[in-house]
This record gives C-alpha cells, structure tokens and sequence, in this order.
C-alpha cells in the first residue's frame, strides 16, 4: 500500500466521521505529515458550490438529479485529488461508497450506472482504506437533535438511513481488507485509539 494513501471516512448522519476525519487530520498535523482533507460533496470551490444546491432544504431534485449533480462535485474534486496523488495523504468525508449507499440502497437508483460513472471519473485513482461509521438509530436522533442546523439530508425517513447503513454494511463485506467497521455507539475516546491505531499502520 501507497503510504500517501486515500483513506476515505463513510457512515450516515450522527455517526461521528466527521468528526473523526478533523482529529485524524489534527494527529497529521502533529506528525508533520504532508495531507489535504476534503469532503464530499464539497472540496474544492466549485464542488462547494453543487454542494450548496444539493443540500439545500428548499432544493426538491428526483433522485436522477442528486445522483448527477453529487457525480458532477466529484468530477471537480477530482482535480484536486489526481494533483496530490500518491504525493501527499488524502482525507476525504464520503467518496464512492456514499454514492452506492444512498443513490442505490437508500434511493434505488441503479447501480450499474453508479459504477459506471465512477469507473469513467476515477480511472485509475486508487481508495486505498475506508473508516466505516456505524450508529443505532437512537443514537443518530440524538445525535442530530443537537446540530443547529439540518441540510435536506438530515431530514430522511428511519427507514431511509436504516437502508443507507445497510448498504455500506454490504459494501464493506465486499472489500474486508480495506475496510475498518468502528462502533460509534461505544465512547469516542475508545474509537479514536482504533482509528489512530490503523491511521499508524497506513502512513
């Protein structure tokens, strides 16, 4: 494996990625290593722009929209992942897997045309390890209720994130090599020691 890796941190709403993401990027910082953290859909200034879109409570695209216009953000980030490469570690809040497991499992858009254009954006960009957030449906509410503000995609069904999460469970039995499941009902000081301790063996 490269040691300027793509780690990627996946999960649902109120799973802690996020969160995990900023202290594996501060534990970077410490350790003098060269990174860049981006999130999606979001990164780079024009990615942050279609995020703005696709976000917004007021926005009511089918799910045929959502899908191209999250596909069109990464296109934009991908400029900016292909320019650090292999030459600095890359952070990344959601990637391809997101895309699978909520425009598939959680929308049922088909798969075959997800995979179709990610094969077509990424070419021959590598995810090397993947951080999956898991969380109960308790916890998620909770977790929400305290946020001061919700985007259009805080405000889904439980049965929606109920089929997201299942579906990144699905996708991770796929890939077991590449893919960490962390608990994040359990105490975050206990899943930063997990995470640090695989970031560790990455870099």
């Amino acid at each position: 494996m490269s040691k300027k890796p793509i780690i990627v941190f996946e999960g649902i709403e109120g799973s802690g990625k996020s969160y995990h993401i900023d202290n594996v990027a501060n534990y970077l910082k410490k350790k003098k290593k060269k990174f860049i953290q981006i999130r999606e859909p979001g990164g780079s200034k024009n990615s942050e722009k279609i995020r703005k879109l696709i976000l917004n409570n007021k926005s009511t695209f089918n799910h045929d929209t959502d899908l191209l216009l999250y596909l069109a953000a990464r296109s934009e980030n991908l400029e900016l992942i292909r320019k650090n490469y292999e030459k600095k570690i890359i952070l990344i809040d959601r990637f391809v897997d997101s895309t699978i497991a909520y425009q598939h499992y959680g929308m049922g858009v088909d798969i075959n045309i997800i995979n179709k254009i990610n094969n077509f954006l990424l070419k021959k960009i590598k995810i090397h390890f993947t951080f999956l957030n898991l969380v109960n449906q308790k916890n998620m509410k909770q977790r929400l209720a305290k946020r001061k503000k919700l985007n259009r995609y805080d405000k889904f069904d439980t049965l929606f994130y109920k089929r997201v999460q299942a579906g990144f469970i699905n996708i991770s039995r796929k890939k077991p090599n590449e893919y960490l499941k962390i608990d994040s009902n359990l105490q975050i000081n206990e899943n930063k020691k997990i995470i640090l301790n695989q970031i560790d063996k990455l870099i």
